[in-house]
């Protein structure tokens, strides 16, 4: 397939630019596309933003994209999936798959809901919702499992029917070998999920930046209070060892651990000298 073009219903939500890096960029608050793709991979690399792109804005001249480029959900590693079918009722959010011991999976966030999607991403047995942006799908993706939706108390009336609310601050266990870390900032209710000393689960709360190569908040769209959020950081990178960083909105990186510590101590630093700026969507450089 050749032609491939970004329609009018992009919002720039970064999606394809993660996955498609060199085909895809942005100009005029908007993705576009900076070249046809080269071969079988690139193709690929191609299909699977088209795929993951919550407003369908990625296609081929054709306009119909081919069902055998779906990559998803697609291993990152041999210990995490990302879902793709990102939903536009989550601003575009990245969701994961989490496989644990049992054979089952926890769901990290969610993609679009569809029947026929759920089917390839079960089975689940904890929906983990980490702040309000994302809930919209949570009930429906817990119902269809049979799952426990969890989600923090100060963002309760997001998913007010949830099945295991967090409270307070202090890390709660979720699951073997998974714990919650309340980070209020982004929201009131934002969470990370930290999975096996290995992946967090950011959220919105911190990202990896293409732009300045190290990981990032978005203090420009951060809707609760940026104090609070790097009080939270100050309270909590001391606490975490990873080596994924898998946020809601931005880049995904796997460092060593050591590294990874090392950056996060030196973000929760940086978060101090930060204040309250307008919400700008523009302003986001990823």
């Amino acid at each position: 397939m050749d032609g491939w073009y970004v329609d009018d219903r992009c919002f720039d939500c970064d999606v394809a630019r993660q996955l498609a890096p060199g085909l895809i960029g942005e100009g005029d608050g908007r993705s576009r596309m900076l070249r046809q793709p080269d071969g079988e991979t690139e193709t690929r690399r191609l299909g699977a933003a088209a795929f993951a792109c919550p407003t369908r804005s990625i296609r081929p001249a054709s306009g119909h994209l081919d069902r055998a480029l779906d990559p998803f959900p697609m291993p990152l590693d041999d210990g995490v999936l990302l879902c793709g079918h990102n939903s536009r009722d989550t601003a575009g959010a990245n969701s994961y798959l989490l496989p644990r011991p049992s054979g089952a999976s926890m769901m990290i966030d969610t993609p679009r809901w569809s029947r026929e999607l759920a089917e390839r991403y079960g089975p689940v047995t904890d929906v983990l919702l980490t702040h309000r942006d994302h809930a919209a799908h949570g009930r429906r993706y817990a119902d269809h499992f049979g799952a426990r939706l969890w989600i923090h108390e100060g963002d309760l009336d997001a998913a007010p029917d949830a099945d295991e609310v967090i409270r307070g601050l202090e890390p709660v266990e979720v699951g073997e070998g998974v714990t919650v870390h309340p980070l209020p900032g982004h929201t009131r209710g934002s969470v990370l999920y930290l999975a096996d000393d290995r992946c967090c689960f950011s959220g919105d709360s911190f990202y990896w930046s293409r732009t300045t190569g190290d990981l990032e908040v978005v203090e420009n769209v951060t809707w609760y209070s940026i104090e609070e959020l790097a009080a939270s950081l100050a309270r909590t990178a001391g606490r975490l060892r990873f080596s994924w960083v898998l946020p809601g909105h931005g880049d995904r990186r796997c460092l060593p651990a050591d590294e990874m510590s090392r950056r996060l101590r030196s973000l929760a630093e940086r978060a101090q000298a930060l204040r309250p700026r307008p919400i700008d969507f523009t302003a986001t450089r990823w």
